[in-house]
């Protein structure tokens, strides 16, 4: 999965074609490394049809700010540019993939 930056967020994500996951995350959150290698598996089975980047919260605090991202790991999925999913937490595998289920 690739990182994207405050700097290349609007390219990245909001003019993506597919709908995109933006994992929001940080180094000392231990719910966020658990929850990055199921996003991992994710992606590589359904990279066709949405795209999963990771955004470091402590390295990119201007996006998480304009969107409200509160705690971690909240993972939000844009499509046309706008928030059309948010889910907080770490949770399992089939759970995420019910949360996806419309994009994926």
């Amino acid at each position: 999965m690739k990182a994207v930056t405050d700097a290349d967020f609007g390219t990245a994500v909001l003019k993506n074609d597919k709908p995109v996951l933006v994992d929001f995350w940080a180094e000392w959150c231990g719910p966020c490394r658990m929850v990055s290698p199921i996003l991992e598996e994710i992606s590589a089975e359904h990279g066709d049809k949405l795209e999963i980047v990771k955004m470091n919260i402590d390295e990119n605090p201007k996006v998480p700010a304009e969107y409200g991202v509160m705690q971690i790991p909240t993972m939000n999925v844009y499509k046309d540019g706008e928030v059309v999913k948010q889910i907080m937490g770490a949770k399992p595998k089939a759970a995420l993939l019910r949360d996806l289920a419309e994009f994926i």
